[in-house]
């Protein structure tokens, strides 16, 4: 046992502030880490050992403590102000993008420092908010280099970054990923650095690294890195304010936004869906633009706000119909945008109890997408039809669907596939005790699948 050190007073407070026991804090502790892709057996013992300083917390868990006391309190809390770190160590993050997301993608070849320390925060959901741009923007030129940058170094990162985003889609975030990052790190970034012959190759080779920092971020997001992925669309967020502060930049705050309501953490993402419409209405096509509403349909019903949530699904399907485009490769990068409306329209609904209209939305998905092209999006839409036809008591059909999406999601290197495949588990059983034709099959794949 470590050494005995004098109680943690600030903890203490903190605690009783929030008003919640040490079993409910322990509970929310390991539902964060299990956000952040870790498994951990914190409980209310390992809480009052920390108050009383019998022990302190290990690896990422004082980040995930301070999260969920900061989700408890409705503001932020971190470690040092519950007795966890020095001040300094609460030091601000780099400030140059171009750094940062070079850091970023040698972390991640190496396997250290960040990836040991990274967790998702409700606050970081908000920096777009508050960030200083100008600031950034004089950094950025005070350090340009010499080297002269030309168009085809920009073309070849926007084909690597298709190339890798199309195998994406097929074989799931785990695959490619360090050859994507160690590019971003080594090559892409510091492309950053040069001179270029014009103001527009500049802001296009900003988009370019934006958009394979984007995809970096989206494939940590698949493998249940939470942390690490907000890290990078927060760094790619400033990288395509620089490319573009209206459209690109809406792109990504919608982007920070997308992810928190995934993880059912709504807190700030309606005011960043508005700023997000805000920066891009008017300097965006149609197409994007929906995107942006369905976003904000998706806030308004993960916070209950119904009628708002309904105007943004209006506002999603007006903006589809015009015909304005081009849509910009950051945007595409999602996929036809018809079919990512009917996916989130489908989320929308879900959240507001709809499962008739999330049955509709779901199945008018999948014939959005080519089942070839995307086939982790036919996977996650079977597996979410699926519950949607549980909830609504049609059992066999629910079982048909996941049956489904488990061959769809065969040998896919993908967190997201395995929390569908966990996710039905439970029904599953329920359908076995009642002898559901195909339950016991589909169990037993299931099982097999995370085994």
């Amino acid at each position: 046992m470590a050494a005995q050190r004098a109680p943690n007073s600030r903890l203490r407070v903190t605690i009783d502030a929030t008003g919640c026991t040490y079993e409910a804090l322990a509970k929310d502790v390991r539902r964060i880490a299990a956000e952040n892709g870790e498994v951990i057996q914190t409980n209310k013992s390992a809480i009052s050992h920390w108050v009383n300083g019998v022990r302190q917390p290990i690896g990422r868990t004082g980040q995930y403590l301070a999260e969920a006391l900061t989700r408890r309190s409705g503001r932020t809390i971190t470690q040092t102000e519950i007795g966890l770190r020095a001040p300094e160590a609460d030091a601000p993050d780099e400030p140059d993008p171009v750094l940062a997301i070079t850091d970023l993608g040698r972390a991640d070849v190496e396997r250290h420092r960040f990836l040991a320390v990274a967790a998702f925060t409700t606050a970081g959901v908000a920096m777009p908010l508050a960030h200083d741009h100008e600031a950034t923007n004089r950094l950025l030129l005070a350090r340009t280099g010499n080297a002269l940058v030309g168009a085809e170094e920009v073309d070849v990162v926007r084909q690597i970054t298709a190339a890798f985003s199309a195998a994406d889609e097929r074989l799931g975030g785990g695959h490619g990923l360090t050859t994507v990052t160690a590019y971003l790190a080594d090559t892409a970034a510091p492309m950053l650095r040069g001179r270029f012959a014009s103001e527009d190759l500049r802001r296009a080779a900003f988009g370019a690294v934006a958009e394979l920092a984007y995809l970096a971020g989206w494939k940590h997001h698949d493998l249940g890195h939470e942390g690490a992925a907000q890290r990078y669309y927060q760094v790619g967020y400033q990288l395509a304010y620089e490319a573009d502060a209206h459209g690109h930049a809406a792109w990504m705050m919608r982007t920070l936004a997308h992810q928190a309501l995934s993880l059912k953490q709504p807190r700030h993402c309606v005011d960043l869906a508005e700023a997000a419409l805000t920066q891009g209405i008017g300097h965006i096509d149609g197409q994007t633009e929906a995107l942006l509403h369905i976003t904000h349909a998706r806030a308004y019903a993960a916070t209950g706000e119904k009628p708002a949530a309904a105007r943004a699904l209006l506002a999603a399907e007006d903006a589809l119909l015009r015909e304005d485009g081009p849509q910009p490769s950051y945007s595409r990068v999602s996929g036809p945008a018809a079919g990512t409306v009917a996916s989130h329209t489908a989320r929308t609904l879900t959240d507001l109890a709809d499962h008739v209209g999330t049955e509709q939305q779901h199945r008018d998905a999948l014939t959005r997408w080519d089942p070839e092209k995307y086939k982790r999006v036919h996977a996650l839409t079977y597996a979410d039809l699926g519950d949607s036809l549980a909830a609504q008591a049609r059992a066999d059909e629910a079982v048909a669907a996941w049956a489904q999406a488990l061959s769809l999601m065969e040998g896919m290197a993908s967190d997201r596939t395995r929390k569908a495949i966990t996710s039905i588990r439970s029904t599953l059983a329920v359908y076995q005790r009642r002898r559901v034709p195909g339950a016991a099959e589909l169990a037993r794949l299931a099982r097999e699948a995370l085994a």
